[in-house]
């Protein structure tokens, strides 16, 4: 197994890294990400280097085997339909109702297929909230691609995360290991300075499968509800926190915005290396703290979630306090 599992990782990394490469030899003819008001970079970025991730992951993902509740069957059809709308709205804006549509048919389907295939108690109500849950993670993951290197980080270290445990218990884990790993060439172009983003080719499935993952690792079993939240947690909090802050503040908090933590963060002056090199610390204590919880010591997990909440609502404090004060508003 162990040996089956490398060459997924490396046949996963080196297909990702000749589509990162080819990708790059075109990026004149690609679809642009255009700097505005709303933006935090610059010049103009192409917008597809999900399509890497994609090239990298899903022929690996035919062939390795998975634990039942992450079986391909389960999240396969979903996922695709996720990768064509959102790779659609890249090269030509697709209207929000249609996406919208998309987003919940594709988390409903999964949390069906889900809540039949793991035989839960209370089918109707696992598949409402998993079916929620992944509505949410897509469209999170999907605003907090919006500088330098994060996005393409928390794929690396999340779903290593998962392969992570799954290996310590002697489950497959090629397949979370396998996406990781094509996280590695896309974040060489995707770090300060970007020369590619992920677009929404690549968040909007890669939020999904993080939630799609984290639910049927809960539902077979593999681990314990609160090991995916802390895994994620740095997308999950900013996101959150961001939208009830909008929320309170009656904001139009369904339109786009840079008022996210990290985008203060980086307004503040920490720009996109400096914004990434917090969150990856975030991201790198969270999931090291999860692995090592779920695989050691489970019963310290929900506390070691609380306590992983505390250091994040300190790092918005401090953030909301320096904002405030450079709006001369203190």
């Amino acid at each position: 197994m162990i040996v089956a599992t490398a060459a997924a990782i490396a046949s996963a990394a080196a297909l990702a890294a000749a589509a990162t490469a080819a990708l790059l030899r075109l990026r004149t003819r690609l679809p642009l990400a255009m700097p505005n008001a709303r933006t935090l970079h610059a010049t103009p970025i192409p917008r597809v280097g999900g399509l890497s991730v994609w090239a990298g992951f899903l022929p690996v993902a035919f062939l390795v085997p998975a634990p039942g509740t992450l079986a391909l069957g389960l999240w396969a059809g979903p996922l695709l339909a996720l990768i064509v709308v959102s790779l659609r709205d890249d090269i030509r804006s697709v209207s929000i109702p249609i996406r919208l549509a998309v987003h919940v048919l594709a988390s409903a389907w999964f949390a069906l297929a889900l809540s039949f295939a793991a035989a839960t108690a209370a089918p109707a109500a696992f598949a409402a909230a998993a079916a929620v849950t992944c509505l949410w993670s897509l469209n999170l993951y999907n605003f907090m691609d919006g500088s330098d290197g994060l996005a393409a980080a928390m794929t690396l270290v999340g779903f290593a995360a998962y392969g992570a445990v799954l290996a310590w218990q002697d489950a497959p884990a090629a397949l979370p290991l396998a996406l990781s790993a094509t996280a590695v060439p896309v974040l060489l172009v995707n770090r300060p300075p970007a020369r590619m983003f992920l677009g929404d080719v690549g968040a909007v499935p890669l939020g999904f499968l993080a939630a799609a993952f984290g639910l049927g690792g809960v539902a077979g079993g593999l681990w314990p509800a609160w090991f995916p939240l802390l895994v994620f947690l740095p997308f999950v909090a900013d996101a959150t926190a961001t939208l009830a802050r909008r929320v309170v503040a009656r904001e139009r908090f369904w339109e786009s915005h840079k008022s996210h933590y990290y985008q203060r963060l980086h307004q503040l002056g920490a720009g996109h290396a400096g914004t990434l090199a917090v969150w990856a610390a975030l991201m790198g204590g969270c999931a090291g703290t999860a692995v090592a919880c779920a695989c050691l010591a489970p019963q310290w997990g929900a506390a070691a979630l609380a306590a992983w909440c505390a250091a994040h609502a300190g790092v918005f404090a401090a953030i909301d306090y320096h904002w405030r004060r450079s709006a001369g508003t203190t």
